[in-house]
């Protein structure tokens, strides 16, 4: 399999490779299982929302409540 990257992005990972004496392959090969990984975690969370709103498990709210919530819960971090 070939994959294309930027040149930036390849620059990127031949830099890697040299510095840490592992070869460009396992970095990228290292990069996808953890990039696939992430993406089946996010996709098993957002189905298990979806039933969870299908059932009604879980009540949805206003995109504008959320961001409210979210804008919260940051400034009581910041404190």
């Amino acid at each position: 399999m070939e994959v294309h990257v930027t040149p930036e992005t390849a620059r990127t990972l031949n830099e890697l490779a040299t510095s840490s004496g592992r070869a460009l392959e396992e970095i990228v090969e290292d990069a996808l299982a953890g990039y696939l990984e992430e993406v089946a975690s996010v996709r098993k969370t957002l189905d298990s929302r979806y039933t969870d709103l299908e059932s009604d498990r879980l009540e949805p709210i206003d995109g504008e409540e959320a961001f409210r919530r979210l804008r919260e819960k940051g400034e009581r971090r910041s404190r």
